[in-house]
């Protein structure tokens, strides 16, 4: 009998394209290395919920940093599954990429404290992507990120379907 594919959940929110560009870069690399061994599953934040995070063998968080913090509706998820989901996803695999205009590491510290409490096992540096906006206007501007960038997000995916399917986690 065949084994039934490993999951990878990556879960987004964004408000300007980086950040919905970087997890389609994620999930994109990840169904494209490990064809049917590995089912990708991309879910905007107001979409998913605690049944996704257990249904999945490691998920991804992706979410821009507003003001400092992961946004409103990358807290509303987590805020609808941290409880159900506390004590029943000790050790699954996770990774982070945050989009920030300059600094990104308060929103990095705030998604690992949530992920501690969680148990999770963080299997991947985060990915910090930088677009340096700093005027209003630049900051609400439609972003395009540079090949560089998407190449990170592909690396990622890929290094989460090898683990998965290779069994490493």
């Amino acid at each position: 009998m065949e084994a039934a594919p490993r999951r990878l959940l990556v879960v987004w929110h964004g408000f300007t394209g980086a950040t919905r560009a970087m997890a389609e870069a994620v999930a994109g690399a990840a169904r494209g290395d490990a064809g049917e061994a590995l089912e990708v599953c991309l879910l905007r934040a107001a979409d998913a919920g605690a049944d996704d995070v257990l249904g999945a063998d490691a998920v991804v968080f992706a979410t821009p940093e507003t003001l400092a913090s992961i946004s409103g509706a990358m807290k509303d998820f987590f805020d609808r599954s941290y409880y159900p989901l506390l004590g029943r996803c000790d050790g699954k695999p996770y990774a982070l990429v945050v989009c920030a205009g300059s600094d990104g590491e308060p929103t990095i510290a705030q998604l690992r404290r949530i992920a501690t409490g969680l148990r999770l096992r963080e299997v991947a540096e985060p990915l910090l992507v930088r677009t340096h906006a700093q005027t209003p206007e630049a900051i609400a501007a439609r972003k395009l990120l540079p090949e560089t960038d998407l190449a990170r997000g592909r690396e990622l995916g890929a290094l989460l379907a090898a683990g998965l399917v290779l069994g490493i986690y």
